[in-house]
C-alpha cells in the first residue's frame, strides 16, 4: 500500500495504477522529504510533479505544506489514479492538487510558472536526451530558487544540467535508484 508519510494528509492511502508506472518507494520519499523539510523547500512551494503516476511525490509536497500542486502525467489510467488520489489529498489538505493529463513537453509549453519545486521522475527507460529537453524546457518556469529532483535508475548518466542552466547541489543512492538535486545556476552561484 502507497500512503502520504506525513504532514496533514499523513496515513491518507493513495492507489497506484495498476501497471504502467513505477512508484518512488516510501524509504526513498521519507528521505527525499525529510531533507526537503530540512532545507525548507516545502512551506507555501509552488510544485510541479512531472510523469506523476499516482501523484505520491507532489502529494506528499501538498500534505507537508506546499501551496499547490501541478501533477502531469500522460496515460490515461495512471491520471485517472492521479486524479482520485489528488481529490482525496486536496480535499483533507486544503490546497489546490491539479492533474494534466498530457505529455510532459505539452504541459511545459504551455505552462506559467514560477514554480518552486519540480520533481521529474520519469520512467527508468527514458533516454538521457528528452530527459535533458525536459530540464531545458523547465528554465523560464523556475522562481529564481527553484529545487529541480530528478529520479532516475542508478545506471542513467547524470543530466546534462549546465545545457538547462541548472547546478547540481546534491545526489543521493538508494538501491537501484538514484535522485539528483539543482538549483538555477545564478542561484546556486549567488550562495
Amino acid at each position: 500500500m502507497t500512503r502520504i508519510i506525513a504532514g496533514i494528509a499523513g496515513g491518507t492511502r493513495l492507489d497506484v495504477p495498476a501497471r504502467g508506472t513505477r512508484p518512488t518507494s516510501e524509504r526513498v520519499r521519507e528521505s527525499m522529504f525529510g531533507a526537503l523539510e530540512t532545507a525548507d523547500a516545502l512551506r507555501g512551494a509552488r510544485v510541479l510533479d512531472l510523469y506523476a503516476g499516482s501523484g505520491a511525490l507532489g502529494l506528499e509536497a501538498l500534505s507537508r505544506g506546499a501551496a499547490g500542486v501541478d501533477l502531469v502525467e500522460k496515460a490515461g489510467p495512471a491520471a485517472t489514479v492521479a486524479a482520485r488520489n489528488a481529490e482525496r489529498v486536496s480535499r483533507v489538505v486544503g490546497a489546490p492538487a491539479r492533474v494534466h493529463r498530457t505529455e510532459v513537453r505539452a504541459f511545459l509549453r504551455a505552462a506559467t510558472g514560477p514554480f518552486d519545486l519540480v520533481f521529474s521522475d520519469p520512467p527508468y527507460d527514458l533516454a538521457d536526451a528528452p530527459l535533458g529537453t525536459d530540464l531545458r524546457a523547465l528554465t523560464g518556469l523556475l522562481a529564481g530558487d527553484a529545487l529541480v529532483v530528478v529520479e532516475r535508475a542508478r545506471r542513467s548518466a547524470e543530466p546534462e544540467w549546465a545545457d538547462a542552466g541548472l547546478e547540481p547541489v546534491r545526489d543521493r543512492v538508494y538501491g537501484d535508484t538514484v535522485v539528483w538535486w539543482a538549483q538555477p545556476r545564478a542561484w546556486s552561484q549567488s550562495e
